[in-house]
């Protein structure tokens, strides 16, 4: 590690969505204040997180390494797991290749994400695939590769990511059967016309949707549904429920009933001011609710989080974070897709995309965070462009 000794050392911990934005970010808004930025993240791989439903069908993705994100910047990357928080003392634990090793902070940005569950419904965890990781998602494109024609994967839970997943599914297996399960239907949150156009998509790809179902067991060959009903899998995907890791909770520091860090309206934590949460692993409260996790709310939070940095090195007032949804971009397969534009609390509004149009919108949408950080490397992007602010209320 550097002697950072004089410096204000600010660690940022989890590459994804978030962490590299707030690293490249805080990078610049430091660099004349005496900031040392040291990103950590177990790979130096860069997860394009919205296109595991891709990698699970065994489409080849971009290799794009966090280094060369943040190249050009005075950020020091170090590839490790994260596996204890002292925040009495300021400091982290970490697991190398190389052994244990720890890590000093004056600030530590939490940006560890989240992932699906498997412990809340029997069997899940021994049985299910999910799209937690890379490796996740490459274990069940191998299961689907190696299955027979005419054989069954289950979709479990039918939010959006089951939704992509599903569509992905059968779009590139057309010989297996599909089947989606969920206790809603699928896109409650979009507009009658909107969800009507991804239930005609399910329809058109043969998947079967079945609403008002509660898997109660994942068995290695079947779901189990509430009320006893068998449904025969040779695969089982599960996508319901998210929850962040246990590193904050073990650590002490405030968290939800999700596990996110509790932040104030600056995405400091309420118990430690010294660290930030963003993204998946922040309970950053709106007006309306807990902002749920996406790219389209992480990113900004952890421009915001940097800009908070930035602030009190300056030794100026941190402001409150202010945002608001714009879309719910959702792909049905490589060739279809619907977006539904939103009001600020992520309710649905009146015009949304489809076919070609909504497809070409979607991959811009997709693509856009490494764009984004080329020209964060260069430029401090105003939050403004990165999402639409919401209400002044700051929650």
């Amino acid at each position: 590690m550097k002697d950072s000794s004089a410096r204000h050392r600010i660690v940022v911990l989890g590459g994804g969505y978030t962490g590299v934005m707030a690293a490249i970010r805080v990078a610049r808004r430091t660099r004349r204040h005496g900031g040392q930025v040291t990103l950590v993240n177990p790979t130096a791989r860069f997860n394009e997180r919205l296109r595991m439903h891709q990698q699970a069908t065994a489409q080849e993705m971009a290799h794009v390494d966090i280094p060369t994100l943040v190249q050009g910047l005075d950020i020091e990357f170090v590839q490790a797991w994260a596996t204890g928080i002292d925040p009495k003392h300021n400091g982290v634990t970490l697991a190398t290749d190389h052994g244990v090793a720890s890590l000093d902070y004056d600030t530590l940005v939490y940006a560890i994400g989240s992932s699906t569950p498997v412990d809340v419904v029997p069997g899940a965890d021994l049985h299910a695939h999910t799209l937690n990781d890379p490796e996740s998602a490459a274990k069940l494109a191998r299961t689907l590769t190696e299955m027979p024609d005419g054989g069954t994967v289950v979709v479990g839970g039918n939010g959006l990511t089951g939704v992509e997943a599903a569509t992905e599914i059968a779009e590139s297996f057309p010989s297996l059967r599909v089947v989606l399960l969920g206790r809603a239907e699928p896109a409650p949150k979009m507009n009658a016309k909107a969800r009507a156009y991804v239930l005609g998509a399910l329809e058109r790809l043969g998947i079967e949707s079945r609403t008002g179902v509660e898997i109660t067991k994942v068995l290695p060959d079947a779901v189990e549904l509430a009320g006893g009903e068998l449904i025969a899998s040779d695969a089982t995907l599960w996508t319901t429920g998210f929850m962040a890791p246990a590193l904050a909770a073990d650590a002490g520091i405030e968290v939800d009933a999700q596990r996110r860090i509790v932040v104030d309206p600056q995405l400091q934590s309420v118990s430690h001011p010294s660290i930030l949460a963003i993204g998946d692993a922040a309970a950053i409260r709106r007006p309306w609710g807990v902002i749920h996790g996406t790219c389209q709310s992480g990113m900004p939070s952890g421009a915001h989080a940097a800009d908070t940095i930035g602030r009190l090195l300056r030794g100026k007032a941190p402001k409150p974070f202010r945002f608001g949804y714009i879309h719910q971009p959702v792909s049905l397969g490589r060739h279809d897709a619907v977006v539904q534009f939103t009001k600020a609390d992520d309710s649905p509004g009146r015009f949304h995309l489809t076919g070609a149009a909504a497809v070409t919108y979607k991959e811009t949408v997709t693509g856009s965070p490494t764009t984004t950080y080329g020209l964060s490397r260069r430029w401090v992007i105003p939050i403004a462009f990165l999402a639409r602010k919401g209400p002044r209320q700051a929650g």
